[in-house]
C-alpha cells in the first residue's frame, strides 16, 4: 500500500498539471463547444417517395425535373400564361419566325459555373439556335406563336459522377434547389434516384404499375405515393395510419373519342350520345380540350349536360339506317366508367326506340329498331389508336391552348381522323397570331365551333391521389 502511495505521489508531481489542464479543457469542450457544434450539424430529413413509370436520365418525370432545374420561361399558375424565368424578357422578330431571349445575369449552375447563352440547347428539330454574349436566338422555319411555351422545359448540363472511387457514370446538373446525389439503374430504367437540398433528401423509387407501388408502400419501401389513380385497399386503412389527398388535374381530362372514319359516326349520333351521357358537376366536369384555368378558356360554352329529351331529338332528326351496335375501347383503369356509359347508352337506346314508335314525324317505323343501342366493351392495356370505333381514354392538355396537333386534319397525331375546314383555319391562324387579343379571340372561336361538332364527349378532369403514411 505504501509502495502504491509513492508511485501515485510521484506521478502527480510529474504529470499533475497536465491532468488538471486536460480535465478543464474536456469540461469546457463538452459543456460549451459540443452543444454549439450540435446546433450547427443538423441531420437532414429523408423522405422515400414512390412513383409509377418507366424513366431514365433522358426522360425524367415532371416532378423531378422541376426540382432539379428550370427553363427560360415558366407558367403562371393563375391563368396558365407563359412568363420569363431564366430569361429577363423575350422579343419576336421576322414576323414571329425569330425569338430572342435575353438571359438574367448572375444565374449559376449547381456546379458554380455561371449560366451563359451557349448553355441553352433545347435540341429542337428544324430550329436554328444562335448565341450572343447576352441573348439566345431561336430561328424557326415558320411563325409559331406558342413557342415561349416550348422553353418552359427545364435545362440541364451533362456531367460525369464519380462512384466506387475509380469509376464514373453520366449525371445531370441543373439550376434548381435540388441536386442529383445518386441513382440506380436496372435494365436501362431508373430504379431509384436521390435528390438532395440543403434541408432534405428525397429518395424516389420507381414501379412499373400502381399495384407494384402500393405493395412497395405496404412493405415500407416508401412512405409517400405520388399521383396514384386508384389507391385500392389503402383507402380503407385507418385515418391515423394513412392520409389520402385527392387532387383534380385540370391539365388532364377523360373523354370518349370518336373515330370519324367509321360510317356510323355522324354529327347527330355524336351529339345524341353526348346528351345521353352522365357527367360530374362543378370543377370536376370537363367541357372541352382547353384547361379551365387557362387565359384562353371559353366560359359558358356548350357543355352537353345530360338531357335525354335533346338526345332523343338529335337521334330522331336523322334516324340511323343501320343498327347502333357500338364498340367502346378502353383500359382497365377506366373499365368501371365504361360499364356505366354502356348502361346509360343502352337505356337511352330503349327510350329512343319507344319515342320513335310514338312519333308521327318518323314515317318508316322499321327504322325505330335501329335506335336500340348495343355496346361492346373492349379492354386492353394499350388500345390501338388506328383501329377503334369509340375510345374512352385520358388525355394530357398542353400548357399553351394550341390544339393543332390533335384536331387539325393534316396531323398524323389526329387519331380521331377529325376533319373540319373551319377548325383547321382557326388553328392555323392562331399559330400565326402574335397579339394576345387576337389569339384569345381565335381560341374562343375554336372552342365554340369544336363543341358544335364534337370530336369527343368530354367527361371530367382526371383525379389522382397522393398517399402518405
Amino acid at each position: 500500500m505504501r509502495k502504491f502511495y509513492w508511485y501515485l505521489t510521484a506521478y502527480v508531481k510529474k504529470h499533475g498539471l497536465t491532468v488538471v489542464i486536460t480535465v478543464v479543457l474536456a469540461v469546457i469542450i463538452f459543456s460549451f463547444l459540443m452543444p454549439f457544434l450540435a446546433k450547427k450539424i443538423s441531420v437532414k430529413k429523408r423522405q422515400y417517395i414512390g412513383m409509377v413509370g418507366d424513366y431514365n436520365l433522358s426522360f425524367l418525370p415532371k416532378e423531378i425535373k422541376q426540382k432539379l432545374s428550370v427553363g427560360l420561361t415558366t407558367v403562371d399558375q393563375e391563368d396558365q400564361s407563359v412568363k420569363p424565368l431564366l430569361a429577363e424578357r423575350w422579343v419576336t422578330e421576322n414576323e414571329g419566325k425569330t425569338y430572342r431571349f435575353t438571359l438574367k445575369k448572375g444565374v449559376k449552375w449547381q456546379d458554380g459555373q455561371e449560366l451563359t447563352p451557349d448553355d441553352i440547347n433545347y435540341n429542337l428539330q428544324d430550329v436554328e439556335i444562335i448565341s450572343t454574349p447576352n441573348d439566345v436566338i431561336f430561328k424557326l422555319p415558320d411563325t409559331f406563336a406558342p413557342f415561349p411555351a416550348v422553353t418552359i422545359e427545364p435545362i440541364f448540363k451533362q456531367t460525369l459522377e464519380r462512384y466506387l472511387v475509380f469509376f464514373k457514370k453520366p449525371s445531370l446538373i441543373g439550376i434548381g434547389p435540388y441536386k442529383i446525389s445518386s441513382y440506380e439503374m436496372k435494365n436501362n430504367s431508373l430504379k431509384q434516384i436521390v435528390l438532395e437540398s440543403p434541408e432534405e433528401i428525397l429518395v424516389y423509387r420507381f414501379y412499373l404499375t400502381e399495384q407494384d407501388a402500393i405493395i412497395g408502400f405496404k412493405k415500407g419501401e416508401v412512405n409517400l405515393l405520388l399521383d396514384i389513380r386508384q389507391p385500392g385497399d389503402l383507402a380503407s386503412w385507418p385515418g391515423d395510419t394513412v392520409v389520402i389527398e385527392e387532387k383534380i388535374n385540370f391539365d388532364q381530362y377523360l373523354a370518349i373519342f370518336f373515330n370519324h372514319n367509321d360510317p356510323l359516326v355522324t354529327k347527330n349520333l355524336k351529339q345524341a350520345l353526348a346528351y345521353a351521357t352522365e357527367k360530374p358537376s362543378g370543377d370536376l366536369k370537363a367541357v372541352g380540350p382547353i384547361n379551365p384555368k387557362s387565359w384562353a378558356f371559353l366560359e359558358g360554352g356548350k357543355d352537353y349536360s345530360k338531357d335525354l329529351n335533346r338526345a332523343v331529338e338529335r337521334l330522331l332528326s336523322v334516324p340511323p339506317e343501320q343498327p347502333l351496335e357500338l364498340s367502346l375501347a378502353t383500359t382497365v383503369l377506366y373499365l368501371d366508367q365504361a360499364n356505366q356509359i354502356k348502361h346509360q347508352w343502352q337505356e337511352f337506346g330503349e327510350l329512343a326506340m319507344q319515342k320513335c314508335q310514338e312519333s308521327s314525324e318518323v314515317e318508316d317505323k322499321n327504322l325505330c329498331a335501329n335506335m336500340e343501342i348495343e355496346v361492346h366493351i373492349k379492354v386492353s392495356n394499350f388500345p390501338d389508336l388506328q383501329d377503334y370505333q369509340l375510345l374512352l381514354i385520358g388525355q394530357e392538355i398542353p400548357v399553351d391552348p394550341d390544339q393543332y396537333f390533335l384536331w387539325h386534319s393534316d396531323q398524323s397525331s389526329n387519331f380521331t381522323n377529325y376533319q373540319n375546314t373551319r377548325i383547321d383555319s382557326i388553328l392555323e391562324n392562331a399559330r400565326q397570331a402574335l397579339e394576345y387579343n387576337d389569339r384569345l379571340a381565335l381560341y374562343q372561336e375554336f372552342q365554340q365551333f369544336l363543341l358544335e361538332d364534337p370530336p369527343a364527349i368530354f367527361l371530367q378532369h382526371l383525379i389522382s391521389y397522393n398517399v402518405s403514411r
